[in-house]
């Protein structure tokens, strides 16, 4: 499996596109009452862009939401609200086409301190 690292292009659009997502949840000017009650909850923990810069995806966490499965169709169904501050915000050739994916890299996290927690003592000890 060849993985390639995204370039240092990729890395600073990705993060600005990341400012402009939070700073578009905090003004929470939204239609979706799911996403005007739930956007001041919710992080953008990464947005990672595509090579061509056309597809961007952008990974959310919200520590205090249980089901963030509404939240995440809210916010897809929104994308172009997104899409409209990215362009006012920042001058490329295209808009990236934002979508937003469930960050679960850090309950992968606990679930790896769980078992290391758990493994069974060596007789050495």
């Amino acid at each position: 499996m060849s993985t390639t690292l995204p370039s240092q292009r990729q890395l600073r659009v990705g993060e600005q596109l990341r400012h402009i997502i939070a700073e578009t949840l905090q003004r929470g000017s939204f239609a979706d009452p799911v996403l005007f009650e739930t956007a001041g909850q919710v992080t953008i923990a990464e947005v990672r862009v595509s090579p061509d810069m056309k597809h961007a995806t952008a990974y959310v966490t919200a520590i205090t939401i249980e089901d963030l499965a509404p939240v995440l169709i809210a916010l897809n169904d929104a994308a172009y609200t997104f899409q409209q501050d990215i362009n006012k915000k920042i001058k490329m050739k295209f808009t990236p086409k934002v979508r937003f994916i469930i960050d679960n890299r850090f309950d992968k996290a606990g679930r790896i301190e769980d078992i290391l927690r758990n493994l069974p003592k060596s007789s050495a000890e």
